[in-house]
């Protein structure tokens, strides 16, 4: 079996020797090659920084060499990128304070004095081996550690890609769905479509100036489209009749509101629920005479509100099977005079303010 199949804990340790007596390397070679320790020798500082490359474990350090004493080695080698925290003992015959304050200063482990004793030498390499190990093994786990918090969270982040590319697919489709309902209720109407497009771009504007979150202003902007999608059940010749309804026949209109709810009913979707609650109260009135439940004031939902002064707006200004266009005039003087009574007078006075923009609206969304 090859040095590539042990893990680093069962390879030898490689203690490097550095000093500039031949006698003191090869006593010191013999002794730590009686603990099984593989040896690797330096006369010199440069000799020993160049060897730092065979992954030495620990370092025997003479401080009085010629060229570079032990002192600048120590501080060297803490500076390597790879063999910074290699453990080293000072062997000298320097014992002074001074001197071993200098070592700890430069990047020591530990300070033995010459003449040294072969076993507590022996001692404290054993002990300085044991907390490399134990350091290498944290370095390690936490190496492995990162690597399994990387791919754990590369893993989350495509599940939440994948989420996220679902939530959309399902919002398409939602809106899908709901552009088929409008389309069926336009087949009966010519006039609903750009209707539709308007009173929804009305709604937004107004939920927006009532500073209501973004997610807010967008779902009341594609729930709105379906106010009218219970005129699917109402007869042509009613829903097209040019003259005035009759009292019998303005009672089977009214009856749109309850339609359009039981179509949208049942749903799990919010959009498809706001909707729902659009389409069964856009009618109901603030004075409490609308229908289909004669709500009052705040009673009815604010969703309900506010599409229900963008559909009157829009059919006022719109030609229809019975009338001709109100202008933009007429139709804010039919809000003003409905204030308190049909209309919310707050959500009145917003839209009033805001015509500039609901003039852009029209002019974008109507056709030649």
């Amino acid at each position: 079996m090859t040095d590539s199949l042990y893990t680093q804990s069962n390879l030898k340790k490689r203690i490097l020797i550095v000093d500039d007596d031949p006698s003191i390397r090869e006593v010191l070679g013999e002794l730590m090659d009686s603990h099984n320790y593989d040896v690797e020798t330096a006369s010199d500082g440069f000799e020993a920084l160049s060897k730092l490359v065979l992954d030495i474990d620990l370092i025997l350090l003479d401080v009085e060499m010629p060229g570079l004493d032990g002192f600048e080695v120590a501080k060297q080698i803490r500076q390597d990128k790879y063999a910074g925290d290699v453990p080293i003992i000072f062997i000298t015959g320097m014992a002074s304070q001074h001197d071993r304050l200098r070592a700890v200063e430069a990047g020591g482990n530990d300070f033995i004095a010459k003449p040294f004793d072969s076993v507590e030498i022996s001692i404290r390499v054993a002990s300085l081996l044991k907390i490399k190990k134990a350091n290498d093994d944290l370095k390690r786990y936490k190496g492995e550690l990162e690597t399994i918090v990387e791919r754990r969270t590369a893993d989350l982040r495509r599940a939440l890609d994948n989420v996220v590319e679902s939530q959309r697919r399902i919002r398409s489709t939602q809106l899908e769905t709901i552009q088929c309902l409008v389309a069926a209720a336009e087949f009966k109407d010519l006039d609903t479509a750009n209707h539709i497009k308007r009173m929804s771009l009305f709604s937004a504007l107004l939920a927006k100036k009532l500073n209501l979150p973004p997610g807010e202003v967008e779902l009341v902007q594609f729930a709105s489209p379906m106010h009218d999608i219970g005129k699917i059940g109402t007869p042509e010749d009613i829903l097209l009749k040019k003259g005035k309804l009759t009292e019998e026949e303005f009672g089977i209109i009214k009856q749109h509101t309850q339609y359009g709810s039981r179509i949208l009913t049942h749903s799990q979707s919010e959009l498809i629920q706001t909707g729902q609650t659009i389409a069964l109260t856009h009618h109901e009135k603030w004075d409490g005479s609308g229908y289909p439940h004669n709500l009052v004031g705040d009673e009815i939902p604010l969703f309900g509100r506010i599409c229900a002064i963008s559909d009157v707006f829009d059919a006022l200004t719109s030609v229809r099977s019975y009338k001709d266009a109100f202008t933009n005039d007429n139709a804010v003087m039919i809000l003003e005079e409905g204030k308190g009574s049909h209309f919310d007078p707050e959500l009145v006075d917003i839209f009033v303010n805001s015509m500039d923009e609901v003039k852009e609206i029209q002019l974008a969304n109507t056709s030649e």
